[in-house]
């Protein structure tokens, strides 16, 4: 062990940062490798250079820089993931999203504003943590059936719900903390109102950002995952329409059947007759044979409000079979319900055979929900479909066929087009949790890591999702990401690095005007709050605040308030706040995008409040 000065230590800690966010925006080396070398950096730097308290205790040691690795809010957000999966995969918020199914472009932008917006005004009076949550499947529904780009829209919700935080003293745990550590201090705490005039002007300049800018200035990203699972592809497929079917007597009215919107038929075939397009007039009838042309979602849509339309009682009990629990070698139940695509090989001995023939269910224990074939159109029964090399079948089944079928020559099951098949018989269970989690940590009931874990636990317990869909929710680039970030939170604070950083302040030209102060401390906090915390700035400058105030005497209130809103100037990261890292991974996005968007907000806030601090406090 060596010992040094101080001095070494804090320039250390501020050169890794620089260099850590360098690495991190530019993605030269992965996240994860980025975020795993800074934590190893660390250690051994604590090892081989401690830095010993009054007490002789070494405060870079193990304990303190892993300790962001258990960090609550961290445990939140990854519990909160793991609940959001839960949403999806049961999709209890169908009757909710079905809302927003709007597929004009012009109406879907309205009610992404509109949605934004909401989030905004509510997250000035509750935890806006879950806020996002609530919104982001309403947000990714709105999306799809829209067809608009998911990564043009979560930023801007999380951004959303930051700005409503600003407006008053509930909207953000950062304002709490600049209030109590005013109180340790000796002057008045913030009153409840004290600062929502200055926090509404400051989220109305950045909403009109936010909400008309932002959007065009995000990256595609989104879209070019939909064409890597082939979203778009069309899949022909058979509807068996069986007594008590809530198609039959269903009529053709302009072309389409209303109950089937996102269906194309191609044919229906009535007894020994077949009725082609046009359908006007015709009613679905007991015993028809319906031919479609839909995309996968569309089919996983109708499979999932009534599995009946697609799968016969004994196709049903094929895919629902139970295989005692069996897991595959990597842990995962086998039973898992799975919707995936395989493409028939040029050597397959399935070439020529009909679906029928080749008996996927006896074989695989599998179900052919559609065949897409891009050579001509379909038009015959499903089960008589002669197989052709190419030919690609959106199949249904278990975990366990599936890895059947990986080892067989004949087809090839296709990279990123397996998804889980939603279970909709849990949805009610899923909402009830979800509920009850989020309104127990809305009103303070239970603080969010405790709801959340709870909440996260119960889904798996209750079967809305098993152990495997869990742990792929939780995304491992927020929780390297975090933890490292933490680690250099830690340096920074014990070696004085942000102190020093603070300090500056006090050697500025003009820095007997109060203007020049309050604008350098805004933009000052608003940079750290990206590099540590937001709660930590609040700690950290709210002293520095108060004594510059005093140095200038102003009103120590003008000086809070330049805090509270700096702090909650998280935008250009993604561990500046909890809904930042939330929105990562729905909108696809990198580190970088989080600098791109949230740099000119965060300078867009510095410029307004500058204004507001000369008109309106008269500095």
């Amino acid at each position: 062990m060596i010992t040094i000065p101080i001095i070494f230590h804090m320039w250390f800690g501020v050169l890794l940062t620089l260099l850590a966010v360098y690495s991190f925006a530019k993605e030269k080396i992965s996240l994860e490798m980025t975020a795993l070398s800074i934590v190893a950096i660390l250690l051994i730097y604590g090892q081989i250079f401690p830095l010993n308290d009054v007490d002789g205790n070494n405060v870079l040691n193990p304990v303190d820089l892993l300790s962001g690795f258990s960090n609550p809010s961290l445990m939140a957000v990854l519990a909160l993931l793991i609940m959001g999966q839960g949403m999806l995969q049961t999709e209890a918020l169908r009757p909710i999203t079905r809302l927003f199914m709007v597929k004009k472009k012009s109406w879907a932008v309205i009610a992404v504003v509109l949605l934004i917006f909401f989030v905004l005004a509510a997250s000035a009076f509750m935890n806006n943590t879950p806020l996002v949550i609530l919104a982001i499947p309403l947000l990714q529904s709105l999306c799809n059936h829209a067809k608009l780009s998911q990564s043009r829209v979560m930023i801007p919700l999380s951004f959303g719900a930051i700005l409503g935080g600003m407006t008053t003293l509930i909207g953000s745990s950062t304002n709490l903390l600049v209030s109590s550590a005013m109180m340790d201090l000796g002057y008045q705490p913030l009153g409840f109102f004290d600062f929502t005039e200055v926090g509404v002007m400051m989220a109305a300049v950045g909403f009109i950002y936010v909400a008309f800018i932002l959007p065009f200035l995000l990256p595609d990203r989104s879209s070019l995952a939909n064409q890597l699972t082939g979203n778009d592809k069309q899949f022909i497929a058979e509807l068996d329409i069986e007594e008590g079917s809530p198609l039959i007597g269903l009529e053709c009215t302009q072309g389409q059947f209303p109950k089937l919107p996102d269906l194309n038929v191609r044919m229906i075939q009535r007894g020994g007759h077949v009725i082609l397009p046009p359908f006007e007039g015709h009613q679905i009838q007991k015993d028809d044979i319906i031919i479609v042309a839909a995309t996968r979602s569309a089919l996983t849509d109708v499979l999932s409000d009534n599995p009946g339309f697609l799968l016969s009682d004994e196709e049903e009990d094929i895919i629902e079979r139970d295989d005692d629990k069996k897991e595959n070698d990597d842990g995962y139940e086998l039973n898992s319900r799975v919707l995936a695509e395989v493409m028939i090989t040029p050597t397959s001995r399935l070439i020529d055979m009909s679906l029928e023939q080749a008996g996927f269910d006896k074989q695989f224990g599998a179900v052919v929900l559609g065949i897409q074939r891009r050579a001509r159109v379909v038009r015959r029964r499903l089960g008589r479909v002669r197989l052709e090399s190419g030919d690609v079948l959106l199949i249904a089944g278990s975990q366990a066929s599936l890895d059947s079928m990986r080892a067989n020559q004949d087809f090839i099951v296709m990279a990123g087009t397996i998804k889980d098949m939603p279970m909709t018989s849990k949805a009610p269970i899923a909402m009830l949790i979800f509920l009850l989690t989020i309104g127990s940590a809305a009103l303070g009931f239970l603080p969010i890591p405790v709801a959340a874990i709870a909440g996260a636990m119960a889904m798996i317990a209750t079967g809305c999702l098993n152990m495997r869909q869990a742990l792929r929710a939780v995304d491992r680039k927020i929780y390297l990401l975090v933890g490292a970030a933490l680690a250099l939170g830690t340096t920074l604070q014990v070696t004085g690095g942000a102190a020093a950083m603070a300090n500056v302040l006090t050697v500025i030209p003009y820095a007997d005007d109060p203007l020049v102060i309050a604008s350098v401390l805004f933009i000052m906090v608003a940079i750290t709050t990206n590099l540590l915390t937001n709660n930590a700035c609040a700690i950290l400058y709210t002293p520095i605040a108060m004594n510059l105030a005093a140095s200038l005497n102003v009103d120590p209130m003008i000086f809070a308030v330049v805090v509270v809103m700096a702090a909650n100037c998280s935008f250009a990261s993604p561990i500046g706040y909890q809904t930042n890292l939330m929105v990562m991974g729905p909108g696809h996005y990198r580190f970088v995008d989080f600098m791109k968007a949230g740099i000119p907000l965060m300078v867009i806030m510095w410029i307004t409040f500058t204004i507001i601090a000369k008109f309106y406090y008269g500095l």
